[in-house]
């Protein structure tokens, strides 16, 4: 007798408790050497399944849910969604869910180490030691700027934002000013001592500016050139929020300038591509998405989007829904 349980996707390798906790309720079929799907190849996966366990590197747009309108539920394994068309799925009526909460703390105490590596000027020294140029010690050696008592810029005060500026504020006596579309609510800016301000004035004031604003068509390149030209030249810029939120090209002249003295990255436009720019110039910290990466926080998201998964098409609720309008 054939296996009448749903069928469901893994598109990419993950925990092997997870997929054998996906196949106590599905059918499965999983990818556990990792091949990155094309297009046309996830297309083709996804035939006759009703769900599918993706991670960021998955794009599902409207041709492929044309392609498959027997799925009903696509996973994300992560707090962004920029790779599912919402409105696509909106249309119809396929869930798509994500992970948010479970990766703040950790993200958090990334996005500051970068920002304190920017800073210190972690990288540039270490390369300088490890090509062996370190022969004796001199007062400007890689001088850097303090970090304690400056002003941490934040754009995009969501929940990592918030995070972050709690570190800042509480553990380094840091000024907190950020941007976001909506301000927050005094109970929640009192305890850091954050202060809203204009998108403009963000830019000018802050020593640090960390972004952690979503990805979408209008925060497309929302710093560029224009907007690195109002920083101060002793300005650090960090962005562990989605690549294409900052014209890296932009950023690459800026930092070859030394119009801002440096910058941390953990998201790249194009990624796994880095824009050559950015790997010719000593002042920027770079890292390969890996912000969420502890095992702790990984297993908490593969989780997360499991539950997601077996609420969607075992008729319960699914914890985090990210279009859940459709629900209804």
């Amino acid at each position: 007798m054939s296996d009448q349980r749903p069928r469901v996707l893994v598109a990419r390798a993950v925990f092997s408790e997870t997929v054998e906790r996906l196949r106590a309720h599905f059918e499965v079929e999983d990818n556990p050497d990792d091949v990155l799907f094309t297009k046309d190849q996830l297309t083709g996966r996804l035939r006759g399944k009703a769900g599918a366990f993706t991670t960021g590197s998955e794009r599902v747009d409207a041709q492929v849910l044309d392609a498959n309108p027997q799925l009903r539920v696509v996973a994300n394994m992560a707090v962004g969604y920029n790779n599912l068309d919402i409105e696509a799925f909106n249309a119809r009526g396929v869930l798509a869910t994500n992970t948010p909460d479970v990766l703040t703390e950790t993200t958090a105490d990334f996005g500051f180490a970068l920002m304190m590596a920017a800073a210190r000027r972690m990288a540039e020294s270490e390369h300088y030691l490890r090509r062996g140029e370190w022969t004796r010690w001199r007062y400007d050696m890689f001088t850097g700027s303090d970090v304690h008592g400056a002003t941490l810029g934040i754009l995009g005060m969501g929940r990592i934002g918030q995070a972050i500026a709690r570190r800042g504020a509480l553990g380094f006596s840091m000024r907190v000013v950020y941007h976001n579309r909506s301000r927050l609510d005094p109970a929640l800016e009192a305890p850091l001592g954050a202060r809203w301000v204009d998108k403009a004035t963000l830019l000018r004031e802050a020593d640090h500016l960390v972004l952690v604003l979503p990805y979408s068509a209008q925060s497309h390149h929302a710093i560029g050139a224009a907007e690195l030209a109002l920083m101060k030249p002793t300005a650090t810029l960090t962005n562990v929020a989605r690549g294409g939120i900052v014209d890296d090209a932009a950023l690459a002249q800026a930092l070859r300038e030394r119009r801002i003295a440096a910058a941390a990255l953990d998201v790249f436009e194009g990624e796994p591509a880095v824009h050559p720019g950015l790997l010719e110039v000593p002042n920027v910290v770079l890292t390969p998405h890996i912000a969420s990466a502890t095992v702790a926080t990984r297993r908490r998201m593969a989780e997360l989007a499991a539950d997601n998964l077996i609420a969607a098409l075992t008729g319960g609720t699914p914890p985090t829904p990210v279009n859940p309008q459709v629900l209804r």
